[in-house]
């Protein structure tokens, strides 16, 4: 057998005061050049696993027992001190992680953040690293590398900030590449792009690579073998081949099977739970036929919202008394209908202009020419009383429902604050009686109703963000990628609980997304936007399988199944 460069033996790590281990009995090795995929979700014990092989595990976690053999001479990394650990990361061991903008910092240019690890562990002269750090900026496909090098992270995308941190975890040649979750939040365009380059410079160095997603699409593009990981325990490795087309743990045929098929209609998600408690997994389909029936009879209705020409503008460059010189067109010339009961999916690349025209239907952008009629009346240049009117039946549910809620408030205070300044039921018994109904029609309970935002995991939240939405008895929600950073089993849940909801309520959608495979499930028609621009409209399943632009193409092209 083939001498590993990585193997864990028997890993298991506990938090004090804690009763379960939240890593237990992991092993697995890895060999020079190989990669291998950690599979989970949130909570499962991924990321503190590669903690644990760099050093770098919270004060308050503690490794209980276990060996990390690293290298030819088997080093054990748990029995190093700090200065040996060191001269392993960011030199022979490097680490990309989940978020970027949080990993880099953010009063350094990105040139002298990358030149601070060759410092560090090269002997390079300052010009030296310099034109080192240019060839990396390059060979990870910045656009502009000199230009990025004198740039910091807050004036770079996503993509580019995952770059970034690309070439900084490659700046050493390193032996062996952690990648934490690196695509989760970026548009699927970009992802594909940064996978390919992540497998062509493990070709190019060797590097065995660990990739830790909750993405079985994007384990299968990028890893040779698989392990998943179920609440601290390795519960199924193997080749990834294998264990995505032939799963034996329920937890695994769970994971494959709540993601969104591309190739049917589903009445409803499965969800892991379904699996892993023997309930019955058959999911009915929606046929074509049922489906050309439900439109039929929507599409005879008038449009409940009516967006004419809408363009939306902002200042670049403005002259010595304040008038806008330049400007920058975020949205040009979109228009398009909303029928009732209708889900319209709204995709395209950040930046496009989803979010933009999102909030602009709530008045919360204004609006540089065009119309929006809502209910056949248009409610551009409201009053402010007449404006808050139609923000009641017009409601928002955040990408990010951490920021989106005051954590100084429970939660029940903050959907019972909503109803309160919108004067919703007569009283405030009746008030805190719906607020705990609405909770539990979202999944959660009356008890969660004395909790604080940061006391709920993110699926929790998004639940939280549901019940506040729906408080205000609306008639249309827009979901602004709603499930985006969550886990496949989560996301199905949602999904779920969002379809459900509209059922229930008669409400109607405009579902915000760049996961054209989550917009499909969700849609009666998509509308895709390319750079501020309207670049195609049509049924879900018709733009799918039949796509016009090239843009849409593109975009589909890059779905990970």
């Amino acid at each position: 057998m083939t001498k590993a460069l990585l193997t864990i033996n028997n890993l298991t790590i506990r938090f004090s005061k804690q009763e379960k281990p939240v890593v237990e009995g992991v092993n697995f090795r890895l060999n020079k050049g190989e990669s291998i995929g950690i599979v989970g979700e949130s909570g499962s014990g991924k990321s503190l696993t590669c903690l644990a092989i760099l050093g770098i595990l919270p004060k308050s976690a503690q490794v209980e027992q276990g060996e990390i053999l690293f290298s030819e001479d088997s080093k054990d990394l748990l029995k190093l001190n700090q200065k040996q650990l060191q001269n392993i990361r960011g030199n022979r061991i490097g680490m990309i992680f989940q978020e970027p903008m949080t990993a880099l910092n953010p009063v350094f240019t990105c040139g002298d953040q990358v030149d601070e690890i060759l410092k560090a562990h090269t002997s390079l002269n300052k010009k030296e690293r310099n034109a080192r750090v240019l060839e990396l900026f390059q060979e990870v496909l910045l656009p502009e590398p000199e230009e990025v090098l004198k740039k910091y992270p807050h004036q770079l995308s996503g993509g580019q900030r995952q770059r970034v941190m690309i070439a900084m975890a490659i700046a050493n040649n390193p032996q062996l590449l952690i990648a934490d979750e690196p695509t989760t939040a970026l548009d699927v365009t970009v992802q594909k792009h940064i996978l390919d380059l992540l497998k062509k410079l493990q070709r190019k160095y060797e590097m065995a690579l660990i990739f830790i997603s909750h993405d079985l699409g994007v384990i299968k593009h990028i890893t040779d073998r698989a392990l998943v990981m179920y609440r601290g325990e390795v519960v199924e490795q193997g080749l990834t081949s294998d264990l995505l087309t032939h799963p034996e743990h329920p937890y695994t045929k769970g994971l494959i099977s709540c993601k969104p098929p591309i190739d049917k209609r589903l009445v409803s998600l499965p969800v892991i739970n379904d699996f892993l408690y023997g309930r019955g997994q058959e999911t009915q389909e929606v046929t074509s036929k049922r489906r050309a029936e439900i439109h039929q009879q929507m599409y005879r209705a008038e449009p409940i919202l009516e967006v004419k020409n809408l363009n939306i503008w902002y200042p670049r460059s403005s002259n010595l008394f304040g008038t806008a010189k330049e400007y920058f067109k975020a949205v040009q010339d979109v228009s398009f209908q909303v029928y009732k009961g209708e889900t319209l999916g709204l995709v395209g690349e950040s930046g496009c202009g989803k979010t933009t025209v999102g909030r602009t239907l709530m008045q919360l952008i204004q609006e540089k020419a065009g119309d929006i009629r809502f209910q056949n009346e248009s409610i551009t240049h409201l009053n402010p009383k007449d404006l808050r009117s139609v923000r009641r039946k017009i409601q928002l549910i955040f990408q990010d429902p951490y920021s989106s809620l005051n954590p100084r408030l429970t939660i029940g205070q903050i959907i019972f604050e909503t109803m309160q300044v919108h004067k919703i039921c007569k009283n405030n018994r009746e008030r805190k009686e719906r607020v705990i109904d609405l909770l539990e029609q979202t999944g959660l309970s009356a008890e969660h109703y004395n909790r604080y935002p940061h006391e709920f995991s993110g699926g929790q939240r998004q639940r939280i963000g549901i019940a506040r939405a729906l408080a205000l008895e609306p008639e249309l929600i827009i979901c602004d990628e709603s499930v985006s950073a969550l886990d496949v089993s989560v996301q199905a849940q949602v999904l779920n609980l969002l379809n459900d909801l509209k059922a229930k309520y008669k409400l109607t959608y405009i579902f915000i997304s760049h996961d054209l495979s989550v917009v499909k499930y969700m849609s009666d028609r998509i509308l895709v936007m390319n750079q501020g621009k309207l670049e195609e409209l049509n049924e879900a399943d018709e733009l799918y399988e039949n796509p016009q632009s090239t843009y849409t193409k593109k975009l589909i092209s890059a779905i990970l199944e």
